[in-house]
């Protein structure tokens, strides 16, 4: 497989990292329809484990198959699937070497007390993702959370592991906690600030929210103003979280978020294109439609992220 020159510029971004950690970075942006391009489009199915099996599957009830979704992925032409141990675990042979894995490692349950701080549990380790042939791991960090420090320091020991065995490492990071109001977890300058963070803590692909135009944090709200700061537009947001992020030198993909129209997913994929954002990792919006509507709207996405739509 040879690498593009679009996706050799991008690996050139990560310095001083390991062959292997790049070669797994090259795989992802190499594989399915959008391979050389340097976008991806991800499907993550970690939603039975944060929201409960119903509310994640019974819209769409070959969803309850973790086949299923490795073959949705696989059809589609995504860049990669993205799951926790189990769903992985449960088509690892039948999919060996079909479409780039990564590994979720810690999750959340909607379980828990509303009193109890924001935080995940570690379900799985960087030996399982080299055991599955995972490309990547995938981490989910809370900025804004009484327990963010100790999130900040697990990934960072889990990234340094992960590196040594040319594993290249995923973080998810959402604002949210006691720091953070309910606006506050999709502001631009609070997402624009996740990114950072993540990049800050060695990821190799940053996942974020995509921004609404509010600034959460006072301090913040002068800057903006003072520096003339571009947030009229969802893509211009993108292109400030994507400036956030070493300036583009980290890869950076925006969550589908909760279900919503098609349209509504094709005009944000165009935002997330336009504003220079490297794609999308698209969950409920996929898996909870059926196998024909899903295959239909990933193949638009794609189109869009050509430049086609």
């Amino acid at each position: 497989m040879k690498a593009t020159r679009t996706v050799q510029k991008i690996l050139a971004n990560y310095e001083g990292e390991t062959p292997g950690v790049k070669a797994k970075l090259c795989d992802m942006l190499m594989s399915g329809k959008l391979g050389g391009t340097g976008k991806m489009i991800i499907l993550p199915v970690d939603q039975g484990f944060e929201h409960g099996p119903a509310r994640s599957f019974a819209p769409n009830p070959a969803g309850y198959d973790p086949h299923y979704h490795y073959q949705l992925a696989i059809d589609a032409g995504l860049n990669a699937y993205a799951a926790p141990l189990g769903p992985l675990e449960a088509g690892a042979d039948t999919f060996a070497g079909q479409i780039p894995t990564i590994l979720k490692v810690n999750s959340a349950n909607s379980l828990m007390s509303g009193t109890a701080a924001k935080n995940q549990a570690v379900t799985a380790s960087v030996d399982d993702a080299l055991r599955l042939g995972c490309a990547a791991i995938g981490f989910t960090i809370y900025p804004g959370s009484d327990s963010a420090l100790d999130m900040f320091e697990e990934i960072v020991e889990m990234r340094k592991e992960a590196a040594a065995k040319g594993i290249a490492t995923v973080i998810w990071s959402y604002p949210r906690g006691e720091g953070i109001t309910k606006d506050g977890e999709t502001a631009v300058d609070v997402g624009a600030y996740a990114a950072h963070i993540a990049a800050l803590l060695g990821a190799h692909i940053i996942k974020i929210k995509l921004s609404t135009d509010h600034v959460m944090q006072p301090e913040c709200q002068k800057v903006y103003a003072e520096q003339g700061i571009d947030i009229s537009t969802l893509a211009a947001r993108v292109k400030h979280c994507v400036q956030s992020s070493f300036n583009g030198r980290r890869l950076i993909v925006f969550s589908g978020g909760a279900s919503k129209g098609a349209d509504a997913v094709y005009d944000d994929a165009r935002a997330i294109r336009d504003g220079g954002g490297n794609g999308s990792i698209i969950g409920r919006n996929s898996f909870q439609r059926s196998r024909e509507d899903a295959l239909e709207m990933l193949g638009k996405l794609v189109d869009i992220y050509k430049g086609k739509g």
